[in-house]
């Protein structure tokens, strides 16, 4: 963590910020990667409260059905806690969307932070109660790294604690525009996963973020299109595609890559589609603030992304 966040973070609270570790979704794979983790955030100035418990993990899952939701619930009820963090995605918060109350967690006035399958919660605050969270680093894999990404540490603690984040990228061949509107989005296969649901927020002029790994292009495009042909991108102001990688492609696919589903993307959305956002399963990821107001700068080079209208550690 930059030096100077750090001790923006020490300056601000009596006590370093209280970290919820919950498990909604999978548990952690490796023997001790939470006690790492956890060294990890004490290291950079916080307190930890782990909710989560590797002797009850079921089946893929951190814990059962009803543990899970009594991990958020008690994280959220915690008065102590300023952040609640995911420990990692994989599977298994679509399970617990009925029973959860969004109200009781979003009157909580927690931080919540996560990606991949944490994006079934984030869009469920968002649709039903109009809550913010935070689309970040996750206690597997982004604190218990061998080699720590500064960048995605750095940009995740500038984002909690200032009233505002801006994002900049070096890109290529983006079209130009300046748009303002609601930044919302994810997990491309979550969001998909929700059409048609009561916890995909209908936005109207939003700028639409999306990520995912282990997706060939084709399967991008065809989710892509999905969420074209279900009414989702009508009123759009921008697509930003952040990291896709971790696909294989063979001799079938005929020179048809990601390059070429891009173009397709850009000739049939009625949205303008921009590529470079360092967003996802990647090492390097920025944190975005769902549910924020946002303005889009874009030219053929680069792009800022700046996000307001939040509440970060210190306050709205």
């Amino acid at each position: 963590m930059n030096q100077d966040i750090r001790q923006a973070l020490l300056a601000n609270k009596a006590e370093g910020p209280l970290v919820a570790i919950v498990s909604p979704s999978g548990y952690a794979s490796i023997p001790g990667a939470v006690e790492r983790g956890i060294a990890t955030l004490q290291a950079q100035g916080c307190r930890v409260r782990n909710f989560t418990d590797s002797a009850s993990r079921f089946q893929r899952f951190g814990a059962g059905d009803d543990a899970r939701i009594a991990q958020l619930y008690a994280a959220a009820q915690d008065p102590d806690v300023d952040i609640v963090l995911a420990l990692r995605g994989g599977y298994g918060l679509t399970r617990l969307l009925p029973e959860l109350d969004f109200s009781q967690l979003a009157a909580s006035g927690k931080l919540f932070v996560g990606h991949s399958d944490f994006t079934a919660l984030q869009m469920g605050l968002l649709a039903q109660t109009g809550a913010m969270s935070f689309s970040g680093p996750m206690l597997c894999d982004d604190f218990v790294r061998d080699e720590l990404s500064a960048y995605t540490l750095n940009n995740f603690w500038q984002c909690l604690t200032q009233p505002a984040h801006t994002i900049t990228a070096q890109t290529e061949n983006n079209p130009q525009l300046q748009v303002k509107g609601t930044l919302w989005g994810g997990n491309l296969a979550m969001l998909t996963h929700l059409v048609g649901s009561p916890w995909l927020p209908k936005i109207d002029g939003g700028i639409l973020c999306v990520e995912d790994v282990n997706e060939h292009p084709y399967r991008v495009e065809r989710m892509m299109l999905q969420l074209l042909h279900a009414g989702v991108l009508d009123g759009q102001q921008a697509v930003l595609l952040g990291d896709f990688s971790g696909y294989r492609l063979s001799d079938y696919d005929n020179g048809y890559d990601f390059a070429q589903m891009l173009a397709y993307l850009r000739a049939h959305l009625p949205v303008p589609v921009l590529t470079g956002l360092p967003f996802g399963h990647g090492r390097d990821k920025a944190t975005l603030v769902l549910g924020s107001r946002a303005e889009l700068v874009a030219d053929s080079v680069s792009f800022s992304l700046t996000m307001s209208g939040y509440r970060s550690l210190f306050g709205s």
